[in-house]
C-alpha cells in the first residue's frame, strides 16, 4: 500500500508500485512509472517519461524527466530511466532524451548530490557519484563507479571512464580515461586511482598492469597511437587494460593530457 500525502497531485494514469511514500506537494504526471519502496520528498515533480526503479529516494524539490534544454527538441516522446537504489538529492534536475536517443539513463546505486544536473541523452552507469552542483551536459556517457567532484561541469559528448575520479571545481572538456585520478586546470591526468581500485577489490597484478599502461600513454616520448601499440604488444591480455585501449580508440573528443 502506498502512502500519499493529501496535498500531492498524482495522475491516475501514472503506474505506481507498492509501498511508496509520496510527500507533500509532490506532482506526478501521466506517463510515469514508479517501482516499489520508493520515497519522493516534498515539492518534487515527476514529469512524463520518468521510469523509476525500486527503492529510489528522491529528495525535496527535485525535477525528474523534464523536457530537454535543447532548441532542437520537438516534444517527441522520450524517457528518463533511474535504476534501483539510486538517491537523488534536493534540487537535482534530470532531463529526458531528444529524438537522437529518446532516452537519458542513470544506473543502479548512484548518488546525485544537491543541485546536480544531468542533461538530455546522457548515459550514467551504476554506482556513480555526482557531488554537489555537478553539471552534466547533453550526450555525456559516464561509466560505472566514476566519481565527479563538486561544481565540475562535463562538456557535451564527453566520456568519463569507469572508476575514474575527477576533482571538484574543475572542468572536463575532453574524455577522462578509466581508472584514473585527474585534477588541475586544464584538467590533467594525476595518476591511477589506486586507493579506489583497492577498495573495490582489484588484484595487485591488475593495478600494476594499469599503471604500466598509463605510463606508456602519458610518456611524452610516445604519441597516443604509439602508446596503444606498445600496450597491445605487452599488456593486452589484461581485461582492464583492454578496456582502456577500447575507450581511447573510441574517443571522439580526445583524452585529457598530463
Amino acid at each position: 500500500m502506498n502512502s500519499i500525502h493529501p496535498t500531492a497531485i498524482v495522475s491516475p494514469k501514472a503506474k505506481i508500485g507498492d509501498n511508496n511514500k509520496i510527500g507533500p506537494f509532490v506532482i506526478i504526471h501521466d506517463d510515469v512509472e514508479i517501482g516499489n519502496d520508493c520515497e519522493i520528498g516534498p515539492h518534487a515533480v515527476i514529469y512524463d517519461g520518468a521510469r523509476i526503479g525500486n527503492k529510489v529516494k528522491i529528495k525535496q524539490s527535485a525535477s525528474i524527466a523534464h523536457v530537454p534544454q535543447d532548441l532542437k527538441f520537438g516534444n517527441e516522446e522520450s524517457v528518463f530511466i533511474i535504476g534501483d537504489n539510486t538517491v537523488i538529492h534536493e534540487f537535482v534536475t534530470l532531463h529526458r532524451g531528444t529524438k537522437e536517443t529518446r532516452m537519458s539513463r542513470i544506473g543502479k546505486n548512484c548518488l546525485l548530490m544537491a543541485y546536480s544536473h544531468v542533461a538530455h541523452d546522457c548515459e550514467i552507469g551504476d554506482n556513480v557519484i555526482l557531488a554537489n552542483g555537478v553539471q552534466i551536459a547533453g550526450h555525456v556517457h559516464i561509466e560505472d563507479y566514476a566519481i565527479i567532484g563538486g561544481m565540475t561541469p562535463v562538456h557535451q559528448f564527453c566520456k568519463v571512464g569507469c572508476h575514474a575520479m575527477v576533482g571538484g571545481g574543475l572542468r572536463a572538456v575532453q574524455d577522462v580515461p578509466p581508472y584514473i585520478l585527474c585534477g588541475d586546470l586544464p584538467l590533467r591526468f594525476a595518476g591511477l586511482n589506486v586507493i579506489g581500485l583497492r577498495r573495490r577489490g582489484f588484484a595487485t597484478q591488475d593495478i600494476e598492469a594499469l599503471k604500466k599502461a598509463y605510463n606508456y600513454i602519458y610518456d611524452k616520448s610516445f604519441n597516443v597511437s604509439q602508446a596503444l601499440k606498445k600496450i597491445e604488444e605487452e599488456l593486452i591480455d589484461n581485461k582492464h587494460v583492454q578496456h582502456v585501449v577500447e575507450f581511447i580508440r573510441s574517443s571522439k573528443r580526445g583524452i585529457i593530457g598530463k
